[in-house]
């Protein structure tokens, strides 16, 4: 098998197994469990120097690649053969602009909530009501603010250019499969739908659930294991 893919449980490294479904080739899941602080293992610092998933190593050259834009990017590029790339050229902008917006501007404000949400338990009982003033303060101040920004830009853009959520972010390819954009942004907006943002947008829930029903996606949910956002 030319890939093998250093898979971590609960972690962004399901989207490289839903492509790797999509694409239809061999490939080799090494499973790596979180430690009970909910952090990467440091058995992944031995595959690169990040320690942290996805990563994938490309037996047939010996090239590990990290960061999920850029593995997306390179298993397109090596091993789509021509698919997963718009077939309208007007939507080639659209796909780089969410293969990016996802990572440089979605995930971290939703990685944020989270830590401030892990804030308080960690805290001496006496003193945990102030950390959870805190965080109050900083979800209503900033983080949901931009959250529901953010969020209200992507269902705008799904309902004029994506069908209400029932089509791809950047058009599909020419048999109708996802691009780099959905690969990209599906976990976010999973993430999203875990409760992290009130009041979703239809739109987005809609665009969730065509992903989730895609065949490819259930087959890399099944081999990847247990995962709290499908």
């Amino acid at each position: 098998m030319a890939i093998i893919v250093h898979h971590l449980n609960d972690s962004r490294s399901q989207r490289i197994l839903w492509l790797l479904e999509e694409m239809g080739i061999d490939y080799e899941i090494k499973h790596y469990a979180r430690t009970a602080k909910g952090t990467a293992p440091p058995e992944l610092l031995e595959v690169h120097p990040t320690g942290k998933s996805p990563l994938i190593t490309d037996t047939k050259n010996g090239k590990v690649v990290a960061e999920s834009g850029a593995i997306v990017d390179y298993l397109i590029r090596h091993y789509g053969e021509g698919r997963f790339v718009p077939t309208d050229t007007e939507r080639i902008d659209d796909d780089v602009f969410w293969n990016h917006f996802a990572e440089g501007s979605l995930m971290p404000t939703l990685v944020m909530k989270l830590v401030f949400s892990m804030v308080p338990p960690q805290m001496p009982f006496f003193v945990r009501p102030i950390g959870n003033i805190i965080v109050s303060n900083v979800n209503s101040l900033f983080l949901d603010p931009d959250l529901k920004r953010k969020s209200d830009f992507i269902a705008d853009e799904l309902v004029k250019k994506c069908d209400g959520g029932n089509a791809w972010f950047a058009g599909g390819d020419k048999d109708g499969n996802p691009t780099a954009a959905d690969f990209q942004m599906a976990f976010p907006l999973e993430a999203a739908m875990s409760g992290r943002i009130s009041n979703l947008p239809a739109a987005i829930k809609t665009y969730v659930e065509k992903v989730h029903a895609r065949p490819a996606f259930k087959r890399g949910l099944e081999k990847g294991g247990p995962y709290k956002y499908a």
